[in-house]
This record gives C-alpha cells, sequence and structure tokens, in this order.
C-alpha cells in the first residue's frame, strides 16, 4: 500500500511543471493517467538530451510511473471521451492558457458538473485573471519578470538565471501542495475545487526574504554572489586546485573558524553586525586564510569544530557521493528497450507504507486501449475510433 492509492490523476498538462508534480504523485501510488496527442505527444519527448537510441531523457525525467492515452482533443468524439476520463478523476491537473479547456469542453464548470468532487489545477504562466493572464512564458521568463535572475549572480557580474529550471520545479511542488490541499479539504466538505495556480505568483511568493528587506528598511536587494546580505560569512570560498567550500555561520561560530584557520582576528569581527558591515575587509582576510587550504581536509576540519561548511559539488560529485547513495537518491527503473535505467528519487519516505517502486515511463499511447475499455468502450468502437484517428 502507497499513500495515494486509490486516487486517480488525470493529467492534461506538458513539458515540466505538470508532469513533475503527477509522476510525484505517481510515485506515491496515485493513478496517474497523461492525455496526449497521437503521433507527437507530450513535446518533451522530443528533448535533449536523449539516451542512446533516441528516447528523451527529459521526458523520462518527469513522466515515470504514469499511464499514456492518445486521443485527438480536436475531434468531438476525443473530447467526449477525455470528458468520461475526467468525470472519473480525483484531481486534474492542465496548463493551456485560460480558456483553452474551455474552448475544448474540458474546463472546470463542465467537468464538475459531472464530477462535483475534483481537485481540478489550472497552472498557467499568469494565471486565470489579470492584464498579463494572456501572455506565455518559459521558466526562465517567469525568473527574470520575478526578480529572481536580477538577484543571481555576482555584483560585478550581470544577471543571471539559477542553474535548474526553477520557476518550473517550484511551481511543481506547488501543483502538488494544491493537489493535496483541496484532496484533505474535499474530506471534510465533501466538495472539490478549482486552483488558480500561476507560475508567476510561485516565484513571487518565494521572494519573501528579498521582499522584507524593501518592506523593512526601503532596501533594493542586489547581487551578492553567493554571500548572504545579511550574514559575514556566508559564501563560497576558493581552496586550492581550484575547488571550493561554502562556509556559513553565526556569531558563536566565529571563535572556532578563527582556531582552524588560524585568524589573529580583532575583537571587533567577534559579531556579525560589525562583519556586515566591513563585509569586504572580513571577507579579504578570509579568502586570504583560506586559499592554501585543501578542500577536503578543511570541510572535514569546520564541521569538526562545528561549523557548517560544505563542498561546493559538481553534479557528478553530488551524485556518487556516499551519503545521496545510502538514501537512495539515485535510483531506477526498468526500461523496455534499455534495461535498468538510473533516475532521480522522489524524496519524503512514509513509515507504514510499502516502498515507491520506479517504474518507466509510458510509450505513446501504450495505455490507450486498456484505459478506454475500463470507461466501457467495447472492442468494436475502439477499432472505429482508432480507424478515424481519434485515438492512437
Amino acid at each position: 500500500m502507497k499513500p495515494l492509492d486509490g486516487i486517480k490523476v488525470v493529467d492534461f498538462s506538458r513539458v515540466l511543471a505538470g508532469p513533475m508534480a503527477t509522476q510525484i504523485m505517481a510515485d506515491q501510488g496515485a493513478e496517474v493517467i497523461k492525455v496526449e496527442r497521437p503521433g507527437t505527444g507530450d513535446e518533451s519527448r522530443s528533448f535533449e538530451p536523449a539516451f542512446e537510441g533516441g528516447q528523451s531523457a527529459y521526458f523520462c525525467a518527469f513522466n515515470r510511473g504514469k499511464k499514456s492515452v492518445a486521443i485527438d482533443l480536436r475531434s468531438e468524439e476525443g473530447r467526449e471521451i477525455a470528458l468520461d476520463l475526467a468525470a472519473a478523476a480525483d484531481v486534474i491537473v492542465e496548463n493551456f492558457l485560460p480558456g483553452g479547456m474551455e474552448k475544448l469542453g474540458l474546463g472546470y464548470e463542465a467537468v464538475s458538473a459531472r464530477n462535483p468532487g475534483v481537485v481540478y489545477i489550472s497552472n498557467t504562466g499568469f494565471g486565470q485573471t489579470g492584464p498579463y493572464k494572456d501572455r506565455k512564458g518559459y521558466d526562465t521568463v517567469f525568473q527574470a519578470l520575478s526578480g529572481v535572475i536580477d538577484l543571481t549572480g555576482h555584483p560585478d557580474g550581470p544577471p543571471a538565471k539559477v542553474g535548474v529550471p526553477f520557476a518550473d520545479m517550484t511551481s511543481g511542488l506547488w501543483i502538488v501542495i494544491a493537489a493535496m490541499t483541496g484532496l484533505l479539504g474535499r474530506a471534510t466538505s465533501g466538495r472539490g475545487c478549482h486552483v488558480d495556480l500561476a507560475m508567476m505568483d510561485v516565484q513571487v511568493s518565494l521572494l519573501s526574504l528579498p521582499a522584507m528587506w524593501w518592506f523593512a528598511q526601503g532596501r533594493k536587494p542586489t547581487r551578492t554572489g553567493t554571500e548572504h546580505l545579511g550574514r559575514v560569512p556566508s559564501a563560497a570560498f576558493e581552496c586550492r586546485d581550484n575547488e571550493w567550500i561554502f562556509i556559513s555561520a553565526s556569531d558563536q561560530h566565529w571563535p572556532a573558524i578563527c582556531d582552524v584557520l588560524a585568524l589573529d582576528a580583532p575583537e571587533w569581527m567577534e559579531k556579525n553586525a560589525a562583519r556586515v558591515e566591513r563585509r569586504e575587509e572580513v571577507m579579504s582576510m578570509l579568502r586570504a586564510a583560506i586559499l592554501p587550504h585543501a578542500r577536503a581536509e578543511l570541510a572535514d576540519t569546520l564541521r569538526a569544530a562545528g561549523v557548517p561548511a560544505g563542498e561546493v559539488n559538481t553534479v557528478p560529485e553530488i551524485l556518487g557521493d556516499p551519503h545521496t547513495r545510502f538514501r537512495g537518491m539515485v535510483a531506477g527503473f526498468d526500461d523496455p528497450d534499455r534495461g535498468e535505467t538510473q533516475c532521480l528519487a522522489t524524496p519524503g519516505r512514509f513509515s507504514g507504507y510499502d516502498p515507491i517502486e520506479f517504474l518507466a515511463p509510458p510509450r505513446l499511447g501504450a495505455d490507450t486501449d486498456a484505459v478506454l475499455r475500463s470507461l466501457g468502450v467495447g472492442d468494436a468502437r475502439l477499432s472505429e475510433l482508432r480507424d478515424k484517428g481519434v485515438v492512437a
């Protein structure tokens, strides 16, 4: 048994945020039915990087453990099938532009008329209302508009995007939060709901600390590289052999830092407020003291002294890290073409439930027949729909 056993999710979303969210739900036991276009499917099926043989690793990263149903939503018969699917769902996730699902006859009003308990999540760029609601956007556009890119990078350099699809992935997490909140609300009220979840709103909500600098002091936050606006030291420092270490410390850690680095620091440096005020003086002293050290040895020594410190790992380093491996964060699934294929696990371990079994992402339309049969569609009708190109 898994936490979401018995929950049915119909996923009309594409590319990243929605598929990431529904994959998390699939990992936890939900039945996720991914509705795709016949012939091409989710456009991320063609995205790089790709495994040998051509299958998109991008698609595999966000679509494992789902069922794929290929339905032509441009046809009336296809829309009727999709509405039948939606009528049996606990959760619906879609990321069409506002009004897009309504034009297909699959909007919240149409679905909830047949399925009043449905939790229907519309994940759009700018929401269902507002002056920007009809704008299109991608992850980096939302990073830019929200101020995240302006806050990222070094003070003397240009703005930079976050190194992962930050807006997409944080929005994906909020889709899961919305789905679970809606389901919990349904359990107490007996009613479903429509969730208007804008990626732009998610990004603005993440500005909580920079916003407080503005709200409290009228101070515009600026790029600080790896440094913290309100704490010194909290930054990446270069070590010997061009390796880097991150040290984040408060006043209680300062004496241990001075001891490990053999610093003859003046008394005024004992207080963080003074270190922040004279940031460059403190940072210059620390950079010079840290540079001769080997990263691994220094990190171990600082941690042994109780100082929060960590190596600045590359992706291969952290994927091979013994703690990462021990925690099972590098997992795998059995792919019908390649065999054992590595993937990243979903974090969170729930006591009293079966462990997660990671399953391969579906081939396009692999489950069309089985899912339609579960709706009562007979073999003759299936053949007719397939001949018409309504399903594939």
